[in-house]
């Protein structure tokens, strides 16, 4: 089964997020379901930290990764990739305000106010 180009890293990523605290390559790879080769999540998280996207602490002959945002942050990004991924983001985003909560709607409107 082949991943569209950076879902590995996305997956990393959010499994490095969601953990309680700093995550070393075995206990991200085993979060991901322990399929993947060591040697690969360990690539990915490398990258990861050459980009920012996580700490790295050095503990013994290893190392420990953070993910650098909030799960919140994840989300926002996951939403990102999925419009990217459609073409027609406005289909898309008008689908999802349509979904929306009455509250959620004056939420997200409130938002793109205190943004202008």
């Amino acid at each position: 089964m082949s991943r569209a180009r950076g879902d590995l890293e996305q997956q990393v990523f959010a499994a490095l997020a969601a953990g309680d605290g700093a995550m070393t390559t075995s206990d991200v790879r085993d979060a991901l379901g322990g399929e993947l080769a060591y040697t690969t999540v360990m690539t990915v998280l490398g990258r990861m930290a050459e980009k920012g996207l996580a700490t790295r602490t050095r503990v013994g002959r290893s190392y420990e990764y953070t993910a650098v945002v909030d799960s919140a942050e994840v989300a926002a990004h996951q939403i990102h990739r999925l419009l990217d991924a459609r073409g027609d983001r406005a289909a898309v985003l008008t689908r999802f305000a349509r979904s929306l909560s009455a509250e959620e709607s004056q939420l997200l409107v409130d938002l793109l106010q205190d943004s202008e």
